[in-house]
């Protein structure tokens, strides 16, 4: 029998000497037999709910994971701790899984993961009645839902595993789910009376901002040399655009890798690895990357692409700074990127759904336009209030946005538009539009004969980029359309009457990721480290790391390395009292970090 308490398993096995919100909690919960529904944010410890009570009761602790490609890590970064946990999955080979399954069989562990598609194997569902199990854990449990922006039908399959070990508790954990969602979760899995958990959604180390695209991959570039040593993540909406900026980034010095389905598995799977080992600095994935990334020193998260939900976003964005330390989100945005995500809408087929993706795009497109707090608008859609109106962490809040009288600009657009579409009975795109506009004879303009228009020159007062940006908000608020194939502009039945009601427009001056200053912007890191000493350090953590076959993370967080910095332990017992520093650590890896700070 298990005597050792849940404060104990903590610190012995992690390092840490206090828990995190509701993690004792559901802990306790779950010892005493209960079903428990947890949302906890990404970064929030999930994992420990689970593990933990693994570790105080006797018997084998059942984790079903989404990704295979995750499952290695998590294992290993339990036996770095001391903890005998294995997976069953598609990955290993037959010899493998047998000898793992007599292991099992003799009760050699205390976790076991496998993938949801196990949980319909008849034979695995038999060996599991041998076995002992005590929890079983389902994480990403949203994918459970059809409500949810991640469903996987293979979750439906894990309520006839719950029939098979009726008295076993379940441990359902998400790190996002609207109301409707959570009760989706509950009656999907069949929870019994759940006790429900559910943790702020604010991540307070995250900076939020958003930023006009003007010249994006070149907007891009320079934002990852400003963090050039840091890990950063770039979402795309397609698989071209994750390739041309790896190769982009790459061509300009930092190290990056895509990552999108039309890969091989096994080059999806190296690309992954690099970029968890730190071989790569910045990994650019479609939405099929990250989910359950375990990397908790990705710095910064960028959307090249506006993402189709609120949901999908927090979700992405949570994957930076889940090691506590301050790291940035950055959106780039256009009015073009919400007239593809509705022209998307429009081919889906039934007309419930089409209405769930507006609602859901109209969400997000708000959350971009906003002027006001982006943290607070974002709790507020998860039913959550931030108590204070400015959260001193995003780009409205630290720099409140410009705000100027859009009216006769707007007027002047929609004016022009019309008058193209009706004198020559066509559209066109939105260069020769600004063209006409600023009253450039291009050679379009004279054979289309565009300078005989009444809205010819009538706009000299802007500029090419502030037309840009006039457009683009009329886009995103729906007064515009754009075609998706012919990329021609085109009014709106909202846009001629905005225009025959002369309706007023108000629009925030846009922020442009800065061209020429390519330092970071300072963030403070607390404890202040010793820099030169935290980079000797992870040369270090990655030197054992390669060794061990392990991520460098699964050796030390980089908040544990910073604090080590901060701190410069001289002996093994104050190396010990850093937090992340277990017994099992402080044996393997205390000399050599001591002897790195002598």
């Amino acid at each position: 029998m298990n005597t050792m308490t849940l404060d104990e398993a903590l610190n012995h096995h992690f390092g840490y000497s206090s828990f995190r919100p509701f993690q004792r909690e559901i802990a306790q919960s779950v010892l005493a037999g209960r079903d428990v529904l947890a949302l906890l944010p990404t970064g929030g410890g999930k994992s420990l709910c689970y593990q933990l009570p693994a570790l105080v009761q006797d018997g084998l602790t059942l984790v079903i994971s989404p990704l295979i490609a995750l499952m290695k890590d998590q294992v290993d970064a339990l036996r770095e701790s001391g903890i005998a946990a294995t997976y069953l999955n598609s990955s290993i080979d037959a010899a493998t899984a047998v000898e793992r399954i007599a292991d099992l069989d003799r009760g050699a562990y205390r976790l076991l993961y496998v993938a949801p598609e196990r949980a319909a194997n008849p034979s695995f569902v038999r060996a599991l009645n041998r076995w002992n199990v005590r929890l079983l854990a389902v994480d990403e449990a949203h994918c459970v839902s059809e409500w949810g922006h991640e469903f996987r039908p293979e979750y439906r399959r894990i309520a006839e595993l719950r029939r098979h070990l009726p008295q076993v508790p379940v441990l359902a954990l998400t790190a996002t789910a609207t109301e409707r969602v959570r009760a989706d979760i509950e009656r999907a899995l069949e929870l019994r009376s759940p006790l429900r958990f559910v943790a702020s959604f604010n991540r307070p180390n995250l900076r939020y901002s958003v930023f006009e695209k003007r010249d994006a991959s070149k907007q891009l570039v320079e934002w990852c040399s400003a963090r050039a040593s840091e890990s950063g993540i770039v979402y795309t909406q397609s698989r071209n655009s994750a390739e041309e900026l790896a190769a982009r980034l790459s061509a300009a010095g930092i190290p990056a890798s895509p990552y999108h389905a039309g890969l091989t598995a096994s080059d999806r799977t190296r690309n992954q690895e690099r970029f968890i080992r730190d071989d790569v600095r910045v990994i650019c994935a479609t939405i099929a990357f990250g989910m359950g990334i375990d990397k908790p020193n990705v710095r910064y998260v960028v959307h090249y692409d506006v993402p189709k939900s609120i949901e999908g976003y927090y979700q992405e964005t949570g994957r930076a700074g889940r090691d506590g330390l301050p790291s940035e989100c950055a959106l780039f945005f256009s009015g073009s990127d919400a007239a593809k995500q509705r022209h998307f809408i429009r081919q889906i087929a039934g007309e419930a759904e089409r209405e769930r993706a507006e609602r859901l795009l109209r969400a997000m497109l708000d959350l971009a336009a906003t002027p006001h707090c982006r943290r607070q608008q974002m709790l507020n859609y998860f039913g959550e209030e931030h108590s204070a109106p400015d959260c001193g962490n995003c780009d409205n809040c630290l720099q409140p946005a410009e705000r100027i009288d859009g009216t006769t600009a707007a007027h002047k657009i929609l004016s022009c538009v019309y008058r193209v579409r009706s004198g020559g009975g066509f559209s066109t795109g939105e260069q020769h539009l600004i063209d006409v506009l600023l009253g450039r004879l291009t050679e379009k303009v004279r054979s289309w004969r565009h300078d005989r228009l009444s809205t010819f020159g009538i706009g000299a007062e802007h500029d090419r980029p502030a037309w840009q940006s006039f457009i683009s908000e009329l886009l995103r608020s729906g007064e515009l359309e754009k075609d998706a194939e012919r990329r021609t502009l085109n009014l709106t039945p909202e846009g001629l009457t905005a225009l025959r009601e002369r309706r007023t427009f108000t629009f925030f001056k846009p922020r442009v990721v800065a061209r020429t200053n390519k330092r970071r912007r300072h963030i403070e890191l607390q404890p202040a480290a010793d820099d030169d000493l935290f980079q000797l350090l992870r040369t270090i953590r990655k030197q054992l790391a390669d060794e061990h076959g392990v991520p460098p993370y699964v050796i030390f967080s980089d908040a544990t390395l910073r604090e080590i910095a901060a701190h410069k332990p001289k002996t093994l017992a104050a190396f010990r009292a850093v937090n992340g520093v277990g017994d099992v650590k402080l044996e393997r890896y205390g000399q050599v970090f001591l002897d790195a700070i002598q």
